[in-house]
Parts: C-alpha cells; structure tokens; sequence
C-alpha cells in the first residue's frame, strides 16, 4: 500500500461540495467556510444551523452534476450516498472525503492543530479518526505557546537568507540557531 501525501489545499473562493445536511455535515461546515470555500450543500434534510450559516443549500438528493464546478466534496451522508459521491468524484478526477467511510475517500482531513501562524495535521489515513483527535489534542499542548515569535523569526530570516542567496540546505541550521537565541535572550530577561 502507498503512504498518503499530506497536502494543504487553499480553498479560498473554490467551489466545495457538502452532501448531507445532518449533525456530521454541520460539523464540517464550519471548517470549509474558515477555509474561504464557496460551500455548497446538497440533502433532502437540513439541520437548522447550516440552514442559517448562509451558504448555497440544495434540498434535494445528490446528482452525479453537482461536482461539476467542485474542487473537493465531502460526503457526510448515509454510507450508499457517500458512495455514490465517491464513484461520481472519481470519474470527473475530485478528490472527496468521505466522512467516517474510508473506502469511499480520496482525500482525509485530518486532526488539525492552529497556533500562532504554525498549523499542524495528523491523519490516521482515515482508519482511526478518533486517535487522530487525541493525538492532535497533545500536539496542542506540546506547541510552545510562544511559535508565534518562532514564525516572525523564521520569515524575517527567509528574507535575508533568499537576499543572500543562501542555499536551501544551509537555511534550516541557521534558522535553528536564531530559535536558540531567542530562548537564551528569554531565559536572561526571565
């Protein structure tokens, strides 16, 4: 078997397709529309905060027509329905996640931890969701609290290292050394 490829996906104005209208629909709504998809949402039923979240509602069952402006769909329907999707997804080349049914997925999303510009994700490829959650639970807390000070410090170093020309490879210690600077600068002024 192959290893999944870890990918963030910029959604930011794309067509993304929701089918279900349920409570595992609902849960999803939320992270589609902070990542600045165009959500549309497909089911006969729909729960009353996705109904009031604003976003394009079809009260219908699910036609294969529907992913044809999608750039990801997420199945959170019955399982015949995800798979329906699934099949549909496959043949016009849209990766789909198919909630809490593996075998109809081509893409997972994963655990996700955001901290301080640093965002973090953890996938169980699609075989233990639930372990994916805690282990994003201690990544969380395993985060210094202060990465947002590691992030300003690592752009500012991009910048000069890409204005000096220097090698890729050469980067990485160097940006090593600025984190331990921080720290020792912290621990004198502490």
């Amino acid at each position: 078997m192959s290893h999944l490829l870890p990918a963030f996906l910029k959604l930011e104005g794309r067509s993304v397709l929701l089918v279900g209208g349920g409570a595992v629909a609902r849960s999803k709504l939320a992270t589609l529309r902070a990542s600045g998809a165009q959500v549309r949402v497909v089911a006969p039923e729909i729960h009353p905060e996705i109904e009031a979240s604003g976003v394009a509602i079809e009260r219908r069952g699910f036609l294969a027509a529907d992913l044809d402006d999608a750039w990801l769909a997420v199945a959170a329907a019955t399982p015949a329905v995800n798979r329906e999707v699934a099949r549909a997804a496959e043949a016009r080349r849209v990766f789909v996640n198919a909630v809490d049914d593996p075998g109809s997925a081509s893409a997972y999303l994963g655990g996700v931890v955001r901290k301080g510009g640093v965002v973090v994700a953890v996938s169980t490829e699609g075989q233990a969701p639930a372990l994916a959650g805690l282990l994003r639970e201690a990544l969380e807390v395993a985060l210094p609290d202060d990465v947002t000070t590691w992030v300003e410090a690592a752009m500012a170093l991009r910048a000069r290292h890409r204005a000096a020309g220097l090698p890729l490879a050469e980067r990485r210690p160097a940006l090593l050394e600025e984190l331990n600077r921080l720290y020792t600068a912290a621990e004198a002024r502490a």
